[in-house]
């Protein structure tokens, strides 16, 4: 194995190592981490280190302090807006191009696709991993919708929404109630493509999309 194999692999294994235990709260949120501590407990040179910083940063995961370290970024309301304004021009686009395709065989496979993706949501809300199992789900529910159009912008941009995204639909979805409404938005909205009406099936979701400003979770 050439060694840029090796320092691409390296890169690759912190970039995911970081990643999960953001993902999974195992980073505190009000802590300075630094670089250097880092890649001794992973094992690895800081070169690798840098590059999978790097990378989260541009995804939107950390916030960079130059020589110092990083820090996890927080969503603040201006985030927030801005993020789900990305997503309902980006969504509320892409819907309307399901839905003017709605008989083809790739819109028949996405709505058999949501409708997997909507019983996993269902199923999860009795198990003890709930929340992180229907956030999952809901992250794919969405995630096939934009990735059905195949343009590569709005892959790259939602990509780097996504800990955003996550951030939103965590709080959201503590708000009591909140998981069932969210379930039957998604219902409702592959109901309405299914029928072929693309309007009502947008119009959910921008309902769907924007209710984290309506409930107010900051």
């Amino acid at each position: 194995m050439s060694p840029i194999t090796d320092k691409s692999s390296l890169q690759i294994h912190a970039y995911d190592t970081i990643k999960e235990q953001i993902l999974n709260k195992k980073l505190a949120a009000d802590v300075l981490y630094s670089e250097t501590k880092l890649a001794a407990e992973l094992g690895i040179s800081r070169t690798p280190m840098r590059e999978s910083l790097r990378r989260l940063s541009q995804e939107g995961y950390i916030t960079i302090m130059p020589s110092k370290g990083f820090i996890l970024r927080q969503l603040t309301e201006k985030d927030m807006l801005e993020t789900i304004q990305m997503r309902c021009a980006i969504e509320g686009f892409c819907t309307h191009i399901v839905a003017n395709e709605i008989h083809s065989k790739k819109a028949i496979k996405l709505l058999k696709d949501l409708d997997i993706l909507i019983e996993t949501m269902t199923k999860s809300r009795n198990t003890k991993t709930a929340n992180d199992t229907f956030i999952d789900a809901d992250h794919k529910f969405h995630i096939a919708i934009v990735s059905y159009v195949n343009n590569t912008e709005f892959n790259k941009a939602f990509q780097q929404l996504m800990y955003l995204v996550h951030l939103t639909t965590s709080n959201a979805l503590g708000i009591p109630g909140r998981i069932d409404s969210t379930l039957d938005e998604h219902k409702q909205y592959v109901a309405y493509l299914n029928d072929g009406n693309g309007d009502a099936a947008y119009n959910i979701m921008m309902k769907h999309l924007m209710m984290p400003l309506n409930l107010r979770i900051l």
